[in-house]
């Protein structure tokens, strides 16, 4: 049974209309808020079929007003890019021993960036963070000789967003707190970085939905057409 909160955001929304992201921000903003700073997701519907290899959709944006969380970075390095990824702010920074730490189970970080050097030794760490998405790559800007900069776009808020197996991709732009134009701009720089990350393989439609949710609200549907999806 949907609580009382969500009844009343659901009466605030039209669920068979597609709203411009604009206004779209504006509804989720009356919508009766939780008791913590709720996160603020797009999720999207894609016409691609991910098991193509050709299809896959992934890549990397920086959200304009950052995505209001505490970001925990972890550096595979050694020697001068170590000292950099320290002095830019990564929390953990290590080789031998933050590789033997991850070997035992240890996940308490959220992102992990590498030096193509140290990328060697981190493959073997497939098993470990695989699976829970925190492999350093190539492809999203975390294998990199520029660990200070790598460290700083993340700690700003660089989002990631990846298909899943179903077709869907879900993005964090932000958290409840953030004025409604500070959301709308950053799920505008997602929107149009899936859009842009459109494999060449795919014809007819390509985002086929997306909606823009706070973690306890209902979805608002987005009419995406003005970024040119088809």
């Amino acid at each position: 049974m949907p609580s009382k909160r969500y009844r009343k955001a659901t009466e605030q929304v039209d669920a068979s209309k597609a709203y411009p992201l604009k206004n779209a921000v504006e509804v989720l903003a009356k919508f009766p808020k939780a008791k913590f700073n709720e996160t603020i997701d797009l999720a999207f519907r894609l016409g691609v079929d991910p098991k193509q290899s050709d299809q896959m959709v992934r890549g990397t944006v920086p959200l304009p007003h950052g995505s209001g969380k505490t970001v925990k970075v972890l550096v595979f390095a050694k020697s001068d890019a170590a000292d950099a990824a320290r002095a830019a702010g990564a929390e953990f920074v290590g080789y031998d021993d933050m590789i033997k730490k991850c070997q035992e189970g240890w996940t308490g970080f959220d992102v992990a960036i590498a030096t193509p050097e140290a990328m060697a030794e981190v493959r073997k760490l497939g098993k470990v963070l695989g699976p829970r998405g925190l492999m350093p790559n190539p492809k999203t800007g975390t294998v990199t000789e520029d660990t200070a900069k790598a460290v700083k776009e993340v700690k700003a808020g660089r989002v990631e967003f990846k298909v899943d197996k179903a077709g869907n991709v879900h993005v964090p732009v932000g958290k409840a707190s953030f004025a409604p134009q500070q959301i709308e701009e950053n799920a505008r720089a997602v929107i149009e970085a899936v859009t842009r990350a459109r494999p060449h393989s795919v014809k007819g439609l390509f985002i086929e939905s997306c909606t823009i949710s706070a973690t306890m609200s209902p979805p608002v549907r987005l009419d995406v057409r003005e970024f040119h999806t088809t």
